[in-house]
């Protein structure tokens, strides 16, 4: 794999790390990175489920609890806010 590939992912994986501290699902997350990254849900699906099978103690737990999740109003705002930091982390490397 590339290393623009290698990058590529570790982007994707570090927004689905944010996704998740939202309480996301699978499927919100892979709309919200669609919407406001430009990220293919088959991308973000793929990565999700690698990173399920690398974690399956911490999904299992997600997957449980469903509590505290936030509005669409509020998840938008956030990810707005996560693809702008991590475009201006990109450039600050």
């Amino acid at each position: 794999m590339g290393d623009s590939s290698a990058s590529y992912i570790r982007m994707v994986q570090h927004l689905i790390e944010k996704c998740l501290i939202f309480h996301m699902t699978k499927e919100e997350c892979m709309e919200a990175l669609s919407k406001h990254a430009n990220i293919e849900p088959v991308i973000t699906s793929t990565v999700w489920k690698e990173l399920e099978k690398e974690n399956k103690e911490f999904f299992e737990a997600y997957l449980q609890r469903g509590e505290d999740r936030m509005s669409e109003m509020e998840t938008r705002q956030m990810m707005e806010k996560i693809i702008a930091d991590s475009s201006t982390k990109d450039t600050d490397e």
